[in-house]
């Protein structure tokens, strides 16, 4: 699926959905660039990664500062080489209803969730735009489809990439880069997930094991599950997708 010459950089990658999504590419045959917020984490993550056979980087950056983001790019691309894959994993969560929630908090998820994700196209874009080839798989969330209660800031901020991957995905597609988005259900075993646990409480919301019977196939999401699905949409075998919002979520949610 993959050659030695492809790379990809992959946000949000020491740990988690990130991380996981780095090892699915890496044992496809990826270099893999593995940027995080989490400096020591993500040389962690790299050293792991490398035991996998093939060339890793790690990067510190803040995707939510926009001069950060080229950056990480120009530091993968001269450690690699040029990007092929970029996956937009990096991203935070904040619960509370809209009518209380904090200034802070808003405007810290849409720095990270939004500004993030368009910085980072941004300082991916030239160089493949001049290659005239590229792929780009921003982590959206089925919240980005569907308003929940105390998840509405979140739920913003997924809609929000979803549009930014439609737009974007038909500004570029006759360069030859093609944009496409996964949005997850709800994945177990990810710090994000953990986070959600602990603050919901607070909000009276149920704990994931008692919502597995609101999903059709039974189970809650697994990071691989997600992994799998951004392997796929930046393969060959999904060359004629582009501007797409693919859902897993194990049946939970069908639009």
């Amino acid at each position: 699926m993959a050659t030695g010459e492809q790379v990809a950089l992959i946000t949000g990658a020491a740990a988690g959905i990130g991380f996981t999504i780095a090892t699915c590419l890496a044992k496809a045959g990826y270099a893999i660039a593995v940027a995080d917020i989490d400096a020591a984490g993500a040389e962690r993550a790299s050293r792991e990664l490398r035991q996998l056979g093939g060339p890793t980087a790690a990067i510190a950056c803040d995707v939510g500062e926009r001069a950060g983001a080229f950056r990480m790019v120009e530091e993968a691309s001269r450690a690699l080489g040029d990007i092929t894959l970029l996956a937009n994993n990096a991203g935070i969560v904040r619960l509370g209803p809209l009518a209380t929630f904090s200034e802070k908090d808003w405007r810290d998820l849409f720095r990270v969730n939004v500004d993030g994700v368009l910085f980072c196209c941004q300082a991916v874009l030239p160089r493949m735009m001049a290659r005239g080839q590229g792929s780009i798989v921003n982590i959206a969330s089925w919240n980005g489809k569907l308003g929940a209660p105390n998840f509405g800031a979140y739920s913003a901020t997924k809609a929000a990439v979803i549009s930014l991957t439609q737009t974007l995905a038909r500004e570029v597609a006759s360069q030859g880069i093609r944009v496409n988005a996964v949005c997850p259900g709800i994945v177990a075993g990810t710090p994000m997930r953990a986070q959600v646990e602990r603050d919901g409480q607070a909000y009276g919301l149920p704990p994931s094991s008692e919502r597995t019977k609101m999903i059709p196939l039974g189970r809650l999401g697994t990071p691989e599950d997600i992994a799998s699905a951004v392997a796929f949409l930046a393969s060959d075998e999904a060359a004629y997708m582009t501007g797409q919002a693919i859902n897993v979520t194990g049946g939970l949610w069908l639009h």
